[in-house]
């Protein structure tokens, strides 16, 4: 599959909780999509590309509801939250701690939490990659950004 059809150029964030994020949270999400529209990879096995992406959390569940761009459904994916969970508690644990050290103005702390942001965010990218081995195709840096993208949607502020 070429390059240009194996990739998302939508991405579609469902849920309630997306009208109330803090501050920090819709700089994420936003910077994630962004990253996500300028570069990615992502195969569905069987059907071309590219595909928008509608990805929601349901009754417990992270569903990657796959689409052609003329919004026919291609396939619906629900994965498991559990594993996930303590990953997403420790990211909104590292945001908080994030945005608290912004506020006093602690550069060695803030540079310590973005270096754990990014183990995280690592972390998160792996487990993506296994949980939808043999489902999707993504590369590393797609999964992080879906990950991103989880935590924020996993938000209840």
């Amino acid at each position: 599959m070429s390059r240009s059809t194996a990739r998302l150029t939508r991405v579609v964030l469902e849920g309630e909780a997306l009208t109330r994020l803090s501050a920090i949270l819709e700089a994420d999400r936003a910077q994630a999509v962004a990253d996500l529209a300028a570069e990615n990879h992502f195969v569905l096995p069987g059907h071309a590309g590219p595909y928008a992406l509608h990805l929601s959390i349901q009754e417990g569940r992270l569903v990657f509801d796959v689409r052609a761009l003329d919004g026919t459904p291609l396939l619906a994916i629900g994965l498991a939250l559990g594993p996930f969970r303590g990953l997403i508690k420790d990211y909104q644990l590292l945001v908080d701690s994030h945005a608290t050290a912004v506020e006093e103005g602690r550069e060695a702390r803030i540079q310590a939490i973005d270096m754990g942001r990014r183990g995280l965010h690592n972390e998160g990218a792996t487990l993506m990659r296994e949980r939808l081995a043999n489902k999707l195709e993504i590369d590393f840096a797609t999964a992080r950004r879906l990950f991103t993208l989880v935590c924020v949607l996993h938000q209840r502020i």
